[in-house]
């Protein structure tokens, strides 16, 4: 079972900085070992080094998933090393032979933790040629859909968050409500709210049959991308992997740039790539701004609920008005571009 989004807060970061060193035997690590504090959000992850190895741990945050759903991204994470070529960051086991360990805390909070292979690159930004990583993007994602429609797990619905409009704007929401967004006044919020009906409704006709809707890696922003030594694009952090629209996957991933001018000419891209592996229909060609506002406002919530974390506080308050600039472009003409 996931939980909704809980602030994070400065406490939990400094229990867990302090336990690295204590838990890093569980792999087989000396006390020579060295570890980084990478990111601290959803999970904490730091980069860990001894000698010539090199690798990252996560360790997760209470109440966010559990052990069963964790072991369920890995058994994804295994099928897709097995099935395709692209680039991902596989788990690496315990000394015990576990891939997911224990991670004691002198709170006494019962935390997890994965070791994964550290995978070289580095992440695309602005200095890049996007279009070129984007094309490359659309056609992993396409690869990643391909693989989640055909891999057999027994019939099982698996132990995954399901990111439907209930549990992205409606009254479940996993990462938090937009209503309280940083920045959100009661007026920005109603603005919101009648981009979110319109929304809801356009979801309903666009349907979840099997073709539209499964097991999606669910965060495929430009922060979970590596561009690697050999020009491919690699992808990290399954973290959120779970069931949900197929195209929500390219509003993820242009979480928190779906406002710049730049923005129409990633989607081209993005499409060529998608489409030189797998068709796309007029109806999802036609969804793919629903689904790039739907993510836009998920993601005012997700800084709501995590206005301690680096990347909210840089986010600033910029980007509820913005936000509101996005829907009046959806509630005139159903575009954001």
């Amino acid at each position: 079972m996931l939980h909704r989004a809980s602030p994070v807060s400065d406490d939990d970061l400094a229990s867990i900085d302090a336990a690295v060193p204590g838990n890093l035997w569980r792999w087989g690590f000396s006390e020579a070992a060295r570890a980084r504090l990478l990111n601290h959000s959803e999970n904490t992850t730091y980069r860990i080094d001894e000698g010539d190895r090199r690798c990252i741990l996560r360790v997760h945050r209470v109440g966010y998933h559990t052990p069963q759903a964790i072991a369920t991204e890995l058994e994804w994470l295994a099928a897709i090393d097995r099935d395709t070529d692209i680039p991902i960051a596989m788990p690496i086991p315990g000394a015990n032979g576990g891939f997911i360990q224990p991670f004691d805390t002198r709170q006494g909070v019962q935390r997890y933790a994965v070791l994964f292979e550290f995978l070289d690159g580095e992440e695309p930004n602005e200095s890049h040629d996007l279009p070129v990583s984007f094309q490359q993007l659309g056609a992993i994602t396409a690869q990643l859909h391909a693989h989640s429609r055909e891999w057999p797990h027994d019939g099982r619905r698996l132990l995954r968050p399901v990111w439907d409009f209930e549990h992205t704007l409606g009254a479940n929401p996993i990462w938090g409500d937009y209503r309280h967004g940083t920045g959100v006044t009661p007026a920005i919020a109603d603005h919101i709210g009648q981009g979110a009906a319109r929304l809801r409704r356009r979801l309903e006709r666009y349907g979840a049959g099997p073709e539209r809707f499964g097991l999606i890696h669910a965060d495929l922003r430009l922060a979970n991308l590596l561009l690697t030594q050999d020009g491919r694009v690699g992808v990290i952090d399954f973290d959120d992997c779970g069931y949900g629209w197929f195209m929500y996957d390219l509003g993820s991933a242009l979480s928190f740039i779906e406002h710049k001018l730049y923005v129409p000419e990633l989607i081209e891209a993005w499409v060529r790539g998608y489409e030189s592996v797998r068709a796309l229909a007029d109806a999802d060609l036609d969804m793919l701004s629903s689904f790039v506002l739907l993510r836009r406002i998920v993601l005012l919530g997700w800084l709501g609920s995590h206005r301690e974390t680096e990347l909210a506080r840089q986010i600033g308050q910029d980007y509820a008005p913005q936000t509101c600039e996005l829907v009046s472009r959806y509630l005139f003409a159903e575009s954001v571009f």
